[in-house]
């Protein structure tokens, strides 16, 4: 099978001018019941122990190892390798800074996330045992606590691409949308408000390039549309 990885080494000395480059690769590797992350294991173990990636779980749970194959965004671990088209080219997610080859720095995208305040605030009495929901109320959150932070969707996105420092991206968005969605959180204006900016928020123009990566088959797309649905009646 042929590859084409990108590289990129800041440390090295090899590479004078300290640009990245394309490297291409072939192994004798079959692809039946394979995933793109066992051809990158292959290539580390077999050909070029320097290349880079993260992994972790293997399973789609984690969200470490999120690359870009053939212009898509994936989990490598669940992205099947049968089928590609080869060369296979592995980049890094778009638009990240790159730290080494597949890694990218992901601190732009959990500041974000961390700006949503993805947690629950409740200034009721502590409960003696737990904040109970009803079932109904548990189901609306379905499609939304299951987002793996891979990063995926949020480098798919052209707004983030243009705004990277102001627009939250759609899966902190999701993840706001999550908490608003909670009958037992008590902070819905709150997160509305910090919501209520030309950028954090409304820079979501519907492409829809978030649902169609999602490796968990979230749509962040709804819950953004959810959230300026609450802002435009709480207006009127």
């Amino acid at each position: 099978m042929r590859f084409r990885i990108y590289r990129y080494d800041p440390e090295s000395g090899a590479n004078l001018e300290n640009k990245p480059w394309m490297q291409d690769y072939e192994i004798t590797f079959d692809p039946r019941g394979k995933k793109v992350l066992d051809a990158l294991i292959a290539i580390k173990d077999t050909l070029d122990e320097s290349l880079s990636f993260r992994r972790s779980c293997r399973e789609g749970v984690c969200g470490s190892d999120g690359v870009n194959v053939n212009g898509v965004n994936v989990l490598a671990c669940v992205t099947a390798l049968e089928g590609l088209k080869q060369p296979i080219e592995i980049r890094p997610l778009p638009r990240l800074g790159v730290v080494r080859d597949l890694i990218v720095d992901m601190a732009q995208f959990y500041q974000h996330y961390r700006a949503v305040k993805p947690y629950l605030i409740n200034l009721d009495p502590e409960p003696e045992n737990e904040r109970l929901q009803s079932p109904q109320d548990r189901a609306e959150l379905d499609g939304l606590w299951e987002c793996i932070l891979c990063g995926c969707c949020t480098t798919a996105c052209p707004s983030f691409w243009w705004n990277p420092d102001k627009f939250l991206g759609p899966a902190a968005l999701l993840q706001s949308y999550r908490f608003i969605a909670d009958t037992r959180d008590q902070a819905t204006n709150e997160r509305l408000d910090f919501l209520e900016d030309p950028y954090r928020l409304f820079r979501c123009h519907g492409i829809m390039n978030c649902v169609e990566v999602c490796p968990k088959g979230l749509n962040p797309l709804a819950a953004i549309g959810k959230i300026k649905t609450l802002l435009v009646k709480r207006a009127l």
